[in-house]
């Protein structure tokens, strides 16, 4: 479907009384003559085409950041994680230290040398240890300044996990609030599907066609441009790698959130897709977009990410010869499309 962004909303009355419409001219029309051509609609099946495509969308937007708040409150918990183990071998190297340190003074009080575990422990070459007597006199006099060092180090650990601790208490709170926005948009697809639902087949036959339409025009006038004449047609070895995964993904539904094996989102597919091509990119379109490098339309390639929309919401995988593979919608599954088909914002490269 080719959505166009509207302007956000609650419109759930008006959508349930343009399906009623939509019911009851259908019903009228059941009720003439056979040969009778059904009653137009006039701006009524164009209503409701839009109100659906703006639900869509701002369920693809919403749940788009979602994920990206869920990617940064995973990279956050591997941050803390990672200080936390520091924190931990700072730890263990700074008691291990406090014991040797306090055996060598022991030792030194009685007038012996420096103890052997000592050496073997500040020793740049523990082999070689017992027979350097200078190094024990250093290691002697180096020994508080190793304490001194580890124990600023444990404190400025501590101070980074803290402060890493409570931006990942901030982005949990974050990541919960876009779910609960989420969830509400889920509401809004539930009215989605309760109009389409109250459709006639013909009405679902007219907004195919109508979606069609738009599609094609918008494809012509693309390539009208002459556009095709000028972006690459060979893929990199990485590139056809992430084709060839999309490719085998055709026919499988969409599902908010999903990465595979068996459904996929529009930015689930493309990260998996170039993943399997051995490029780790950002799960969502919109970080697709921030990270990944920029490149004109005209010198794109197959294998190359197209984004669309102003909000960089969705996004599929151009193979060449102005298609894309991409995983568009709810109640729809992978598919190959026109590249022009929705309002391109840009192009980006996993493995620029």
């Amino acid at each position: 479907m080719r959505r166009t962004p509207r302007a956000p909303g609650h419109r759930t009355a008006a959508t349930l009384a343009l399906a009623l419409a939509l019911t009851a001219t259908a019903t009228a029309t059941a009720q003439q003559p056979a040969r009778a051509e059904p009653a137009p609609v006039p701006g009524t099946l164009t209503e409701v085409r839009a109100e659906l495509e703006r639900l869509y969308h701002d369920a693809e937007v919403a749940t788009d950041k979602y994920n990206a708040a869920d990617e940064k409150v995973t990279e956050q918990e591997k941050r803390v994680h990672t200080l936390q183990g520091q924190i931990e071998t700072a730890e263990t190297k700074l008691g291990r230290l406090t014991r040797l340190a306090g055996a060598a003074a022991r030792a030194q009080y009685r007038g012996d040398s420096l103890p052997a575990e000592m050496q073997f422990a500040l020793a740049e070459n523990p082999e070689h240890a017992l027979d350097n007597a200078s190094l024990a006199r250093q290691a002697q006099q180096a020994t508080q300044g190793v304490l001194t060092a580890l124990t600023a180090t444990r404190k400025d650990l501590g101070t980074r996990t803290d402060k890493a601790t409570a931006t990942l208490k901030s982005l949990r709170a974050n990541r919960r609030a876009k779910d609960s926005e989420r969830r509400s948009v889920e509401k809004h697809i539930d009215d989605a599907k309760k109009i389409e639902s109250t459709l006639e087949k013909k009405e679902i036959e007219r907004l195919a066609a109508l979606d069609k339409k738009d599609a094609d025009e918008a494809q012509a006038k693309w390539v009208g441009t002459g556009v095709l004449d000028k972006v690459g047609t060979d893929a990199t070895p990485a590139g056809r790698k992430a084709i060839a995964f999309a490719t085998r993904q055709l026919g499988k539904p969409y599902v908010w959130g999903a990465e595979g094996p068996d459904s996929f989102d529009c930015s689930g597919l493309t990260s998996q897709a170039w993943l399997a091509a051995g490029h780790v990119i950002p799960r969502t379109s919109e970080e697709q977009w921030r990270r990944l490098k920029h490149v004109p339309v005209e010198d794109m390639r197959p294998g190359d990410l197209i984004i669309y929309f102003a909000e960089a919401s969705h996004v599929a995988l151009y193979i060449g010869d102005g298609k894309i593979i991409q995983a568009p919608r709810p109640g729809r599954w992978v598919y190959v499309s026109p590249a022009a088909s929705m309002e391109i914002l840009g192009v980006v490269r996993p493995d620029a």
